[in-house]
């Protein structure tokens, strides 16, 4: 008898969960698709700035070796 009120419980318990759990809903999924494009938005910014950056120290860097080169064959 014991087996059996365990079981039955067990199946209880089960489609408790199984029908509680649901899915997402539209407005969960929309939210979601919203956060993700902020989300790659924000990350194109960083990666366009951090190349701007890059560029700029580069630039920076040619000058001055360029520099150094006329002020040593001078």
């Amino acid at each position: 008898m014991k087996k059996l009120m365990s079981l039955l419980l067990a199946m209880v318990f089960a489609f408790a969960f199984v029908a509680c759990g649901g899915g997402q809903s539209s407005e969960a999924v929309e939210e979601e698709t919203a956060t993700e494009e902020v989300v790659e938005e924000a990350a194109e910014e960083i990666v366009e700035e951090a190349a701007e950056e890059a560029v700029e120290e580069a630039t920076e860097e040619a000058d001055s070796t360029a520099t150094e080169e006329a002020a040593t064959e001078e």
